[in-house]
């Protein structure tokens, strides 16, 4: 064999070897990857049942046992950040993504009608944020927003912020934008009852809460929080 048909073969022994590498590669990241998500949805699962098991403790309980920042609180951050990680690698349309929203947005409203019923109950005074978002394109602010909301809750644990994705086919969801007339301007948000619009900053929202009731605790700065 000539050395310049030679010199092709090789060249294409050597390309084919490195595209399979490469693909064998891909294949085996992509596969731990998924086993990764599948890891994450079953404690996403077992977190659901678990937390449905304690709003019936917790509707058990003397008002001495309950404070304004609960355990369940919590849980319910520790699990709204495991969804948005399946979410983000999934991508929001994602069939298994919408059903686990649906059961985290029914056992947000849950949360949120059990606390204010343990409120008045026990004399606690939390500040309630209903934070409405979209995944549909249509909010260039939402991101920004929810981000400031961490931020926020982690630095007043007296605060409860309920996240929603506004466009989710869900009728408790319905029922709760509709008792509260919140419009299809997002992001938007209900704060202690009243609806807000056009709020993506720290310093817009933090004027209008009763920062009074609220104990401050240590927590990341705003800019590393947007990072």
């Amino acid at each position: 064999m000539k050395p310049y048909f030679r010199n092709i073969l090789l060249a294409f022994i050597i390309a084919t070897l490195l595209f399979g590498t490469g693909f064998w590669l891909s294949n085996q990241i992509n596969d731990l990857r998924l086993a990764e998500l599948r890891n994450i949805q079953d404690r996403i699962g077992t977190d659901i049942l678990s937390l449905e098991t304690q709003f019936d403790l917790l509707e058990s309980l003397s008002c001495q046992n309950i404070r304004e920042n609960s355990v369940l609180s919590s849980e319910l951050n520790t699990l709204a950040s495991r969804l948005a990680y399946t979410e983000n690698a999934l991508g929001s349309q994602n069939e298994e993504v919408k059903a686990l929203k649906r059961q985290y947005s029914l056992l947000e409203i849950k949360d949120y009608l059990l606390m204010q019923k343990v409120s008045g109950k026990c004399g606690l005074k939390p500040v309630f944020v209903l934070y409405f978002y979209s995944n549909e394109g249509d909010c260039n602010k939402c991101e920004t927003a929810g981000h400031v909301l961490t931020y926020l809750r982690e630095t007043y644990p007296q605060l409860r912020v309920y996240s929603f994705d506004y466009h989710l086919d869900i009728g408790a969801l319905k029922t709760l934008i509709t008792v509260n007339k919140i419009e299809p301007r997002l992001p938007a948000f209900v704060i202690n009852g009243t609806v807000h619009y056009d709020l993506d900053d720290a310093e817009s929202i933090e004027k209008i809460l009763p920062l009074d009731k609220l104990a401050t605790s240590s927590a990341p700065s705003i800019e590393k929080e947007l990072l």
